[in-house]
């Protein structure tokens, strides 16, 4: 076995995400991503096929931030469950930072899910 993380951090997107009548505009929101994936061996060909192409992983993102939340709970937990959907995929953390809601801060949620 040959086990891997592959980390996208810092994606910046603007979307709906919150309860109060304020948040109904989409708001900058980032989110990063930390995946430990577990492959049969190491990639020896340097082919993308013999991992994980984390380009359907953002898109995913993209996809979900286009839909909208009310909690930032619920959102981790969906990216969570996308990346856990390839079962080369052992645990996934996932944080989300609200850019602007505060002048003087950020306001964040983080969840760790693992396989099994």
């Amino acid at each position: 076995m040959a086990d891997y993380a592959i980390i996208i951090d810092d994606l910046i997107v603007a979307m709906r995400l919150g309860i109060h009548p304020h948040e109904a505009a989409p708001q900058r929101v980032r989110l990063s991503v930390r995946m430990t994936l577990s492959y049969p061996r190491a990639p020896g060909a340097d082919r993308i096929d013999e991992v994980m192409d984390y380009d359907a992983v953002r898109e995913g993102i993209l996809a979900l931030a286009a839909h909208g939340f009310a909690l930032q709970e619920t959102l981790v937990d969906a990216v969570a469950a996308l990346c856990l959907a390839d079962e080369r995929v052992v645990e996934a953390q996932v944080r989300s930072t609200k850019l602007d809601v505060y002048p003087d801060a950020t306001v964040g949620c983080e969840v760790v899910r693992r396989r099994g």
